[in-house]
């Protein structure tokens, strides 16, 4: 069967928006993701939006592409590409015309879309209400409900707790000790030890407080605010979990697909 007339959009291509999308290419639906003109995404290595600031992005086998336009995004999502644009606004969402908008941007928050912005409306994690806001919403807290489709009711609030990753929980995450510039003084998969730099911000560094691998980490030159999460180091150090989707990522992409097949009929 083909889906290629229910086009998806997605507002954000960060790392949970990734998994999903890769997911709903595989299984032959078109997809357009919205971004901002600089994404904030940590795990850049499997996260489509990295596409706006290297033109092109791969996530476990599905090329990513950055287009300047709508229509050419469109068509490039015909052709299975995960197609970004810069549309933080959501302005084109009426113009594209989808049959599901996944909000993807766990902002925690319900800013600017309802039932109405689509004939099927998904939201991942808190902040939205399933049946009321959207028709959907996906659990992205770790957990037993991981990726459960919530079709009445909320995700769980956000304990803003890391989830635990290799014994560790907070201490794996990386914050901005202060407002300011990111300057970035290691790469993506470098293994780090305890106390190393890992970049700055306003001249005031960032040090690691774990040995691991650095898996996340803000591209360069994004402006952050102090606590930001900057990046993030995996204690287990194996480097081939550095371009792989995570078990969260594809829990989540799992209940998204659920959610758009449920909405779709």
């Amino acid at each position: 069967m083909s889906y290629s007339n229910n086009l998806v959009v997605f507002r954000g291509a960060g790392e949970l928006a990734s998994g999903a999308i890769r997911r709903l290419i595989l299984a032959g639906f078109p997809v357009i993701a919205l971004e901002t003109e600089k994404p904030l995404c940590i795990r850049r290595t499997v996260s489509f939006a990295t596409a706006v600031y290297e033109s092109e992005a791969e996530v476990e086998g599905i090329r990513g592409k950055f287009f300047k336009e709508s229509v050419d995004a469109l068509n490039g999502a015909k052709e299975g590409i995960a197609a970004i644009i810069i549309d933080p606004d959501g302005a084109a969402i009426r113009e594209l015309s989808p049959s599901v908008l996944v909000d993807a941007r766990m902002l925690k928050k319900n800013s600017d879309i309802s039932r109405e912005s689509a004939p099927v409306v998904i939201a991942l994690g808190p902040g939205y209400r399933a049946s009321e806001d959207v028709h959907y919403v996906v659990e992205t807290s770790r957990g037993h409900d991981l990726g459960r489709v919530i079709s009445e009711g909320e995700a769980l609030p956000d304990t803003g707790v890391p989830g635990e990753l290799g014994g560790e929980t907070a201490k794996r995450v990386l914050r901005a000790p202060v407002s300011g510039e990111f300057i970035p003084t290691m790469k993506l998969g470098d293994m780090v030890s305890a106390g190393d730099v890992v970049g700055e911000v306003n001249g005031t560094e960032i040090k690691s407080e774990l040995n691991g691998l650095l898996r996340g980490l803000l591209h360069d030159g994004v402006m952050v605010s102090k606590g930001m999460k900057i990046g993030d180091v995996d204690p287990r150090g194996n480097r081939d979990f550095l371009h792989s989707v995570s078990d969260k990522a594809n829990s989540i992409a799992g209940g998204v697909v659920e959610a758009v097949f449920r909405g779709i009929g």
